[in-house]
């Protein structure tokens, strides 16, 4: 019987591994350690599909702090990045999957071999590991079927990133507002996947005449969201519309920032850009959160988390 996940090296070292809906790009940048990792990145990544549907019924479900855990250990990761965002907003451990997944098979990596920069990238959601002197630029996109680059963080290990994550109306998932992108950083994947999903629902403007919504089953029965609107399209909106819409997203993203859920995040709309929160020089420096954030045109420069624009 032919096995279903597939692993392919690509012509750069990286490793795709696929498995129905599950699409990853793995990287390794030791040549004596890469065999080792992605060996067991595919041994564990070939049982997750099938985990994870054994329990669909609870991942569609909201999270809620009065209900067990699930049994699968990746379903227990979507479950804990969620269930403190639930409190206030609905969330289901959905919101969490592709980051959870990536930090599952980057955990397996991890187990194998002594990395020194690794990452798994599922989708544009990502788990990265940075030790030593090791450095990562994250490039920031806000459409993926055009994917122009608009600007770009570099990660170092004492950030204590180890997930990024992006979501917006523009991408593979439903949202509930306008953002074209929404891209968090965390301490794992699973978190920022789950941050990113909030905080580009709340980057809205209700009642707006360009927001073209449908109930997310008539889409796909199956999806989480049941009946509630997605954003299916967005006209024309005035710079004082974009400002608004982003004043609601920067608010929540405050939010999360303050109670320790993400790091930073970056709020993309048109033109505009805000950056909020930031990220400490070095762990033996106090930490620093920034009193507003920053609004940018074309490029930000910051004394910790940087963001330049791509011709910068």
């Amino acid at each position: 019987m032919k096995r279903r996940a597939q692993a392919a090296v690509l012509s750069d070292g990286r490793l795709h591994l696929n498995d129905g809906p599950i699409d990853l790009i793995l990287f390794v940048d030791e040549d004596r350690h890469r065999r080792s990792a992605f060996d067991a990145a595919f041994a564990r990544f070939a049982t997750i599909l099938d985990e994870l549907c054994a329990e669909l019924s609870y991942l569609r479900s909201p999270s809620d702090a009065g209900r067990p855990f699930p049994r699968g250990v990746v379903a227990r990761r979507m479950e804990r990045a969620t269930r403190p965002l639930s409190a206030e907003r609905f969330i289901t451990p959905m919101a969490a999957v592709a980051g959870a997944v990536a930090d599952e098979v980057l955990a397996a990596m991890l187990s194998a071999a002594p990395l020194r920069r690794a990452y798994v990238n599922n989708g544009g959601d990502i788990a990265l590991h940075l030790s030593g002197g090791a450095t990562l630029k994250v490039g920031l996109v806000s459409d993926p079927d055009n994917p122009s680059i608009f600007g770009a963080a570099t990660l170092t290990a004492w950030h204590g990133v180890g997930g990024v994550a992006t979501s917006g109306w523009r991408g593979r998932s439903f949202s509930l507002g306008v953002a074209d992108a929404v891209t968090v950083l965390a301490a794992d994947a699973a978190s920022a996947d789950a941050a990113a999903t909030i905080v580009a629902n709340a980057v809205d403007l209700p009642g707006h005449a360009g927001i073209v919504r449908v109930p997310a089953n008539q889409i796909d029965p199956q999806t989480d969201l049941e009946d509630r609107l997605v954003t299916r399209e967005v006209g024309h909106l005035s710079e004082s519309d974009i400002s608004r819409a982003l004043d609601r997203g920067e608010e929540e993203a405050w939010r999360l920032i303050c109670a320790g859920a993400v790091l930073a995040a970056s709020l993309r709309l048109g033109a505009t850009t805000r950056v909020v929160g930031g990220l400490t020089a070095s762990r033996s420096e106090p930490s620093h959160l920034a009193g507003r954030p920053r609004t940018i045109g074309k490029s930000e420069e910051g004394a910790q988390w940087r963001l330049t624009s791509a011709n910068s």
